[in-house]
């Protein structure tokens, strides 16, 4: 009986470091985002950002491959994008991205994104000429 029960307490513990060990390693979460203010740091991007149906403020965090990418150098207030990638502290880290309609956005960054280009529309546009 007392052999059996170390080969289960072994087991359980073997379980248990296994378990802790894979949510160390973060797998890319899909998240869908709105460009909130005009970009001025390419690599740090204000942004509301939609993961799992929950709505925040953060930074976009850019990685060299994606700073270098065309979508992200072209990147304006109100652009909508589906991205891949880890939270961190410090924000969003991006892995891939690319650019949606605003159609395509979850309904809970929907408004937030409409409101934004009537924003552009009427505030920021106008100055352009």
């Amino acid at each position: 009986m007392t052999h059996t029960a170390i080969i289960a307490g072994t087991v359980l513990m073997g379980v248990v470091l296994m378990g802790h060990g894979s949510v160390q390693a973060q797998e890319d979460q899909l998240a869908f985002a709105v460009v909130s203010e005009a970009p001025k740091d390419k690599t740090r991007i204000s942004a509301k950002i939609a993961i799992d149906g929950t709505v925040t403020d953060t930074k976009l965090l850019a990685s060299e491959a994606i700073v270098g990418n065309l979508i992200w150098k072209k990147l304006e207030i109100c652009h909508a994008m589906r991205l891949e990638g880890q939270r961190s502290g410090e924000g969003f880290r991006v892995t891939t991205v690319r650019v949606v309609d605003g159609s395509m956005l979850p309904m809970a960054l929907q408004g937030f994104a409409g409101d934004c280009l009537l924003k552009k529309a009427l505030e920021i546009a106008p100055l352009v000429d």
